[in-house]
């Protein structure tokens, strides 16, 4: 769109047609002496007995200058009509040439069009069916890369950045979104342009910035939209807009600790010197046991009338088992019957159960801890360890607030001592040394240097995801720290945010559009799209794809995988006696001496005779002790009875002592 001139102007001023030709070097001398003819005419219609001999324009006396007025009043009353070739503005006493303005405008199925014309003076009047609509404003919009604000739009198969048909690149992102919904509500077009030095901007040892701030500072850029923070040193150079993301700060990251999986995870419970002490108790508790047995009078194995049941005998074999499996809840089995033996019994389930109860809590607490533990919590504890270094990107904001700290670190020590050094009272009350004075900062900027500070965010995440062992962390901006955590299962937050600021957009120094984007920003806050943006970039169900999302799963099989294996070696092992026992006693069936069965030969008569005399007196003699027995009440068994077997008695079992009176 463009207006011009009515270039017919030159034939309308000497009264002839439109279709007249103006020479161009003669327009101006046409229009001259066409306004001398017509002061000349407006002049000659005053009244002669009220016009001076002459008139000054410049001296202000009213006797002098009558004649003025009159002259003006004149240009007015004849320039009413909208006829004349000039008009007269009051405001201005000047005398204009009435121009004839012509408004083009591009429309892209007719080309360069005709949409209104007027005269000079007048209000423009468009043509008859053209309508116009508000032309859209054009702006350098400035930003810079980082994740996930402002990022390179590539194509999903070859990796590369994507361009417009202009040949622009194309980024994609929280603040492009952003953008785009601005110039929707704000009707405005932009072109993307990230710095050519520097990434947000910095400020030079000559007082000059670089980056975004540098180029909105010199007018290569009208607006800058990004992970842009308000500081004090960048408002004295541009403005800042209200804020549009929530309050965002620092953040330290480092990967999660990779856990060691071991198979006997629960031998590590206790430790080598422990496991021994208890295999030497069991050793020694089984032995004393059978010693005791073998030397108590009171035992089951010495004093056998004074049980009414058969006791369980405690071989040194059988010592052994009893100490095994009273670490089962099952338990040992019989006790012994002696005093002293009980006591020891008693002595060592005491000890049993206090060790079960010690390895339960242990081995609970062991793998909680285990799953929740990291290597550090805040930013003082990644101050006072040596282990895990750190750093930031160089020339960020971050690394310029480590830097302020230390200025403010060290200013405060230096006016500290200056306060000591020129007191002139007592000087204890001053005394330097025995203020607390932490130089955290100053020894946290120490460790970044020797770390070295990385170029970019990337580097960053790169450089801690390469450290499996937890001993790299990366002090960042906590919305981008956040949106890599929700993406990358290796990486884990670290403390708190801490020196928390805004971001916000900001624009020229004075610009217009400070209070137009706040508006703006204000209706966007309404609709609640910032909100959808945030749990758009921020959405934390992306860290649900994580195999170890989840900090109360359960135990694995590598951590608890040594007791199944003690299971199949014990049934291993079980396995391997029952074959040998049954060898064993194949073996010994071998070698076992069979007698033949001899049918003996008839004796005599006389023989045969004095056997059953001898029979008979057994049978006296069986039958006296038959009755005797009958009066203890004892079964008995002979000779012709039926065979019925007797009743098994339990080791546990206890028998009333009065069924067994003599």
């Amino acid at each position: 769109m463009f207006l011009q001139v009515d270039p017919a102007e030159c034939c309308r001023v000497i009264n002839q047609k439109d279709e007249c030709s103006c020479p161009p070097m003669q327009k101006n001398q046409i229009i001259l002496n066409s306004l001398i003819v017509y002061i000349v005419e407006v002049y000659s219609k005053l009244d002669d007995s009220t016009v001076t001999v002459r008139v000054d324009c410049e001296d202000l006396q009213a006797e002098l200058n009558s004649t003025r007025d009159k002259l003006y009043k004149q240009f007015a009353e004849d320039t009413e009509n909208n006829e004349t070739i000039f008009y007269w503005i009051e405001d201005r006493s000047s005398l204009l040439l009435r121009s004839r303005f012509i408004l083009y405008t591009y429309i892209s199925d007719e080309g360069l069009t005709k949409v209104a014309s007027w005269f000079a003076g007048e209000n423009y009047k468009l043509l008859p069916g053209v309508t116009l609509e508000p032309l859209k404003m054009f702006f350098r919009i400035g930003t810079a890369l980082a994740v996930p604000w402002t990022l390179p739009k590539l194509h999903p198969d070859t990796g590369e950045q994507l361009v417009n048909e202009e040949g622009q690149p194309l980024y994609e992102g929280y603040c492009i979104d952003l953008i785009e919904k601005l110039s929707e509500a704000m009707n405005f077009e932009y072109e993307i342009v990230t710095p050519k030095v520097g990434g947000f901007g910095k400020k030079l040892p000559n007082g000059t910035w670089d980056g975004v701030v540098g180029d909105l500072m010199v007018g290569e850029t009208d607006i800058a939209v990004g992970a842009l923070t308000m500081t004090a040193e960048r408002e004295e150079v541009i403005d800042f807009v209200a804020p549009y993301f929530e309050q965002t700060g620092i953040l330290i990251v480092i990967r999660k600790p990779i856990r060691k999986t071991s198979l006997f995870k629960f031998m590590t419970v206790l430790r080598t010197e422990v496991w021994l002490s208890i295999v030497a108790a069991l050793v020694l508790t089984g032995f004393m046991i059978w010693l005791l047995e073998k030397y108590s009078p009171y035992s089951a194995r010495n004093n056998p009338d004074a049980y009414p049941y058969p006791c369980r005998e405690f071989t040194l074999k059988e010592s052994f088992w009893f100490a095994l499996t009273s670490f089962t809840p099952q338990g040992g089995g019989e006790a012994p019957k002696a005093l002293s033996g009980r006591t020891l019994v008693a002595a060592y389930w005491l000890f049993v159960v206090l060790m079960l109860a010690t390895f339960t809590a242990n081995l609970a607490a062991f793998l909680t801890v285990e799953r929740m533990q990291t290597p550090v919590s805040s930013l003082e504890q990644l101050a006072r360890q040596s282990r895990i270094n750190y750093t930031v990107v160089e020339s960020s904001s971050v690394h310029q607030y480590f830097i302020n700290m230390k200025f403010a670190e060290d200013t405060l020590y230096r006016v500290w001592k200056e306060i000591t050094l020129n007191a002139t009272s007592d000087q204890a009350q001053y005394r330097v040394w025995d203020y607390p004075i932490r130089e955290q900062y100053g020894h946290i900027l120490l460790a970044i240097n020797a770390s070295g500070p990385v170029p970019d965010a990337k580097t960053g995440f790169q450089q801690v995801n390469e450290h499996a062992d937890a001993d790299f962390a990366f002090i960042h901006d906590s919305a981008e720290i956040k949106y890599e955590v929700t993406r990358n299962c290796n990486l884990t937050e670290v403390g708190e945010v801490f020196a928390e600021q805004p971001y916000a957009i900001a624009v020229q120094q004075g610009s217009r559009l400070q209070e137009d984007i706040s508006r703006a920003l204000l209706e966007l806050q309404k609709e609640r799209f910032l909100e959808q943006m945030a749990s758009k970039y921020w959405n934390e169900t992306a860290r649900q794809a994580c195999p170890d999302a989840d900090e109360s799963e359960g135990i694995t099989l590598e951590s608890l995988g040594g007791v199944f294996i003690a299971t199949l070696f014990g049934l291993g092992l079980a396995m391997i006696t029952l074959a040998w026992e049954v060898l064993y006693y194949k073996r010994k069936e071998k070698t076992k001496i069979h007698t033949l069965d001899v049918k003996p030969k008839p004796k005599p008569f006389a023989q045969t005779k004095k056997n059953l005399e001898k029979l008979t007196g057994v049978v006296k003699l069986r039958k006296r002790d038959v009755a005797k027995t009958a009066k203890l009440g004892k079964d008995t068994v002979t000779i012709g009875d039926t065979f019925k077997p007797a009743k098994g008695v339990s080791y546990i079992s206890v028998f009333p002592k009065n069924e067994y009176r003599p």
